[in-house]
């Protein structure tokens, strides 16, 4: 079954600059494709992702890209919105080219005042956690005495606690999610089957039952290369039973996914988005 890609290499450059012009945007049967030049893996383009937090909530996608090209070229770009009022909540991503463009915007922008900001910003890789932070954090939400038999009280304890191990671990606050709990879980270096050797494996659910393959590789396309998608269907009637998984190759670009679409709301259904662990469900 196809992966919904492939390469193709030109010896003249200039038939390859061809075929992107002229290729780039055609619809075959029900899809669009994207064609552009493939980018060697090296060190350079590697950890190019920033987080950017304190935007002013009326400053759009196409204002925080501006923004940001004057120090290189930009892969991808999103600002966070609230899925119930559309609001923006004041944080962002952005993914650079290379390394160094990234490294010179956070000298340039970090807790500078953009057009429109009445507070500076704060713009930082968007990183890997810190395994010891994270552990040490996992520890006391993990291992408190109220996690047993939770009541209210302790709930909102271990939500405050989650919501901090979120934010250090993605830069982001998350909704509490036990699927959130068990994906964090995975990120600290305790029990991590979300990495199977061949990438990054998310686990995505709430899916509407006539949701298919595509569906997922539009979303989680844009924040990465992605290598499969599968939606688990029910036997009988071919429906899907609420619930995919995508593979992506990059750990940033896979956390860089989960914290943006975590809460997305597709149609009538919020997702929840996390990376698959032993807990999550089974086809």
């Amino acid at each position: 079954q196809s992966l919904g890609y492939g390469f193709v290499n030109y010896v003249d450059p200039k038939d390859a600059e061809k075929a992107i012009n002229t290729l780039n945007g055609l619809r075959l049967q029900t899809k669009t494709i994207k064609v552009s030049y493939a980018r060697p893996s090296s060190a350079s383009i590697r950890d190019a992702n920033l987080y950017v937090s304190g935007l002013p909530k009326t400053m759009t996608q196409k204002e925080l890209e501006q923004l940001f090209s004057q120090y290189g070229r930009i892969i991808t770009s999103r600002i966070l919105v609230d899925q119930v009022t559309g609001v923006s909540r004041g944080v962002g991503f952005i993914r650079f080219d290379r390394r160094i463009e990234a490294e010179e915007a956070i000298k340039g922008l970090n807790g500078q005042k953009p057009p429109g900001a009445t507070e500076p910003i704060t713009v930082k890789f968007a990183n890997n956690p810190s395994q010891k932070t994270s552990q040490a954090l996992l520890s006391q939400l993990y291992q408190s005495p109220n996690r047993r038999c939770p009541g209210p009280l302790a709930q909102q304890a271990q939500r405050f606690r989650l919501d901090n191990l979120l934010n250090m671990a993605y830069g982001v606050k998350s909704r509490f999610s036990p699927i959130a709990i068990d994906g964090v879980t995975s990120l600290a270096g305790i029990n991590i089957p979300g990495n199977a050797g061949t990438g990054w494996c998310i686990f995505v659910y709430n899916l509407a039952p006539d949701a298919d393959e595509s569906i997922l590789w539009q979303m989680f396309g844009p924040f990465g290369a992605v290598t499969n998608v599968k939606v688990i269907r029910d036997f009988n009637t071919n429906k899907c039973k609420g619930f995919g998984f995508v593979t992506m190759t990059n750990y940033d670009e896979a956390a860089m996914a989960i914290a943006s679409l975590n809460g997305y709301r597709l149609g009538d259904r919020v997702l929840q988005v996390s990376f698959k662990t032993n807990k999550t469900h089974k086809a």
